[in-house]
């Protein structure tokens, strides 16, 4: 009886420590992050604002990729099963972070739509690096 309650207990404090270990940073990162790069506060903005940033991609695409990506959320963060970190409005990679916002995570949506950009300009004016434009029907459209 003895082990079957100390086993119990063990499972009960296991359990708490992957809880607390891979927080939800408030929502902004549903599958667990180890840490909240961009707060623990949702900032959901108006996706259209940003798409209309620039005139060199297409206004649904834009709208339809960050849609899936982020829900409009710019403190939305994901950590991938590889260890690396999407973050923002584009799910921005942190492979991209030096090329684009100057290493740091481009929480702000201004930042993550310039980020966006160079991205979809690396994919020859395509949104062919996302792994939603599938289900927006973009892979291959500017």
């Amino acid at each position: 009886f003895f082990l079957v309650v100390m086993f119990k207990a063990l499972i009960v404090l296991c359990l708490f420590v992957i809880a607390i270990s891979a927080s939800t940073c408030g929502g902004n990162c549903p599958g667990g992050c180890p840490d909240c790069d961009c707060g623990s506060s949702p900032n959901d903005v108006n996706i259209s604002s940003y798409c209309s940033k620039y005139s060199d991609w297409s206004q649904s695409c834009c709208e339809c990729i960050a849609s899936h990506e982020s829900g409009g959320n710019a403190n939305a963060e994901n950590y991938n099963s590889n260890g690396s970190y999407d973050i923002g409005l584009f799910q921005i990679n942190d492979v991209n972070w030096d090329s684009c916002s100057g290493g740091s995570p481009p929480c702000n949506p201004n930042t993550n739509t310039e980020c966006a950009h160079m991205v979809f300009g690396w994919g020859h004016n395509t949104w062919t690096y996302w792994s939603t434009c599938g289900a927006c029907g973009c892979c291959d459209k500017a």
